[in-house]
């Protein structure tokens, strides 16, 4: 679901992605620290520091601190990341002392998998560990970045495969299996605040945790969004309808891209 769709900023047409991408970006705030993942996440990130947030602080995992790419970089490990950071550092300081004290202010993650209570699985999909009907990339730094950052956001493309019931392996721990559940297994960080995907937004409820869709872009409506979900899932009475984006969020982000390409 990536065609291209009218009404953004002046009538100028864009992609889901790119609706996506806009979203997130919106979602971060000038001065925060933000722990950025490659494809969506770091185009969301670079995004926000290129228009609202251009003190944005971007960390990538390989020790770039204070990354100032002028095009969207091809993979943590890329050059014009070192080339355009404050810092440098070593992949165990980022952990040990950014991430798992607190210090980042909010981290990115996807999933190939999530559940009502944004439990996130990346390692199997099937009943069996050992012999899984899919084996996926798994873990990396992910667990940390949902255990520690002050909050998450999760990036993800909705479908009944993505959005079950329960997933099948936890990965990365959201709410567990419902309210306590981060306290009672001593997490730091405040959990997954919102989860962004080609339909809208869903957010934690406060007081049961499930995910809740609170806003949708325009053109989708909630029976085809409750379609590509593995529960029953619940609305916000205040449901939103999500501005497309600008002009000028389309322009920087494709300006990025364009940078990417060439």
């Amino acid at each position: 679901m990536n065609a291209a769709a009218p009404g953004g900023g002046q009538g100028v047409p864009y992609t889901a992605d790119e609706m996506m991408t806009a979203c997130a970006a919106r979602a971060l705030r000038d001065g925060m620290t933000c722990f950025v993942g490659i494809g969506l996440p770091s185009g969301a990130a670079n995004l926000a520091r290129a228009t609202h947030a251009p003190n944005l602080v971007l960390i990538y995992e390989s020790g770039t601190i204070g990354a100032k790419p002028g095009r969207l970089p091809l993979s943590i490990g890329d050059s014009v990341l070192a080339e355009t950071a404050d810092a440098v550092v070593s992949v165990p300081e980022i952990f040990n002392y950014w991430l798992q004290p607190g210090r980042i202010h909010v981290g990115f993650l996807g999933a190939a998998q999530i559940d009502r209570f944004c439990n996130i699985n990346t390692t199997v999909v099937g009943s069996s560990y050992g012999t899984p009907k899919v084996r996926l990339p798994g873990a990396g730094g992910a667990p940390e970045i949902a255990a520690c950052c002050r909050e998450v956001i999760v990036v993800v493309r909705q479908s009944t495969r993505s959005f079950v019931e329960r997933v099948d392996f936890v990965t990365s721990v959201g709410y567990g299996d419902g309210p306590g559940g981060r306290e009672r297994l001593g997490l730091t960080g405040a959990g997954p605040q919102r989860v962004i995907t080609d339909l809208g937004v869903l957010e934690p409820d406060p007081e049961t945790c499930e995910l809740t869709l609170t806003g949708v872009y325009p053109g989708v409506e909630v029976p085809g969004v409750r379609a590509r979900t593995g529960w029953p899932l619940a609305v916000s009475p205040e449901l939103q309808i999500l501005p497309p984006p600008t002009a000028a969020e389309l322009a920087a982000l494709r300006r990025l891209r364009a940078a990417q390409a060439g």
